[in-house]
Order: C-alpha cells, then structure tokens, then sequence
C-alpha cells in the first residue's frame, strides 16, 4: 500500500508483535492468500486467550484451503460482479457511500504523517488493508520515527475505531466466508486487545 523509508530501529517485542498481526491481517486482506501465504498461516499456532484460539482455527482452515477456493472466496466476498458481499472502506462503513470525508480525513493525516499510497496501488486508502499496513508501518518507524503510542491511539481512534470492529465482525458472519471467518474472528479479536490497550494508555 505504501512506501517509505525502511531503518534499522530498536522496537519493544510487544511492539513487534502488534505491528507483526497488523501486517498479518493486511496480506490476508489485500489479495487472495497464495499457497506460501496459506503454508504459513496453517503452521501459526495459539493459547488459550481468545487472539490464540482465532489463531488456532484459522490455522486448522488454511491447513484445508487451496488456493484456488482462497481466491474464490476473497472474489466473492471483496469483487464479485459489481461488487462484493463487503465493501472493506472506512468511507462505505461510516457514511454509506465510497470516497466520503472519512477518507479525506485519512489522506490528510497520512500527508502529515510522510505516509504515501503506492504507484501500483489504485483502491482508496481507506481499505481495511491499507489501514492494517499503515498501523504496521506506524508501530515500526517505516514512515520515519516509530508512532509515540499516543499518536498510534490518535490515527487508530480516527481511522480505524469507528468501524473496523463492525467490519471485522461481518466478515466473520458473511455467507461467502470460510477462510475469511476465521480471519474476521482474529481481527475482531485484535481489535478489542488494541482497543483496551489505548484506552490503558489514556487512564
């Protein structure tokens, strides 16, 4: 989704781990998952806390899913013919319609940000993917300075609160959903632990 610069940067292994997931759910989220993408997701394991047992089950999917049946699905529930069952923009979630303010808002804080879209990406910004990449990228300084937590709080309190639980949560009950289930439990999951860890950070 976006370029910058890439340095070498001292990062909290918690730190690297929620910029790991952030990423994890922007690859699956970006495009049909191949069959290295499918390899690794099958081999991920998880405890007992509710992010382990997402895992746990979208390991055992993928371990069944080809990827012919992964882009199906990603088709059908992302493209379709006209459309897909999901439209995954911030803009479609917060107003009803595609290309609203949310994502003039966006565009905005990434300017500020160093954050640019890249050549060969042509979707609005605001695709859940995107977001998922740029918290990433956020976490791990790729846009210059890793985020101070309190920025992360602020980009992911505009962008990414008001709706990506909501969508999250569909893709987990939507009818072409099998793969994508899985994935929507685990970024339900993650949203909650994120949610819970900001509103820590704001007490």
């Amino acid at each position: 989704m976006t370029e910058a610069r890439q340095r070498d940067i001292e990062i909290a292994d918690e730190d690297r781990l929620r910029a790991d997931f952030y990423n994890f759910l922007g690859l699956l989220l970006a495009a049909p998952p191949d069959r290295g993408t499918l390899d690794m997701t099958a081999g991920l394991a998880g405890d007992d806390s509710d992010l382990g047992r997402a895992m746990q089950a979208l390991a055992r999917v993928a371990r069944v899913t080809t990827p012919p049946a992964a882009e199906r699905e990603f088709n059908a529930l992302f493209i379709g013919l006209g459309r897909g069952e999901l439209l995954p923009y911030a803009s479609y979630y917060l107003t009803g319609f595609l290309n609203e303010k949310p994502l003039a808002q966006l565009r905005s804080d990434m300017a500020a940000r160093g954050i640019t879209r890249a050549p060969n990406v042509y979707e609005p910004e605001d695709n859940i993917a995107s977001l998922m990449e740029m918290m990433a990228g956020m976490i791990v300084g790729r846009f210059g300075a890793p985020a101070p937590l309190a920025d992360q709080r602020m980009f992911w309190n505009r962008h990414i609160a008001p709706w990506a639980g909501h969508f999250f949560a569909d893709l987990e009950a939507a009818e072409n959903s099998v793969l994508y289930a899985s994935v929507g439990t685990a970024g339900r999951v993650f949203m909650e632990i994120e949610k819970n860890g900001f509103a820590m950070l704001a007490e």
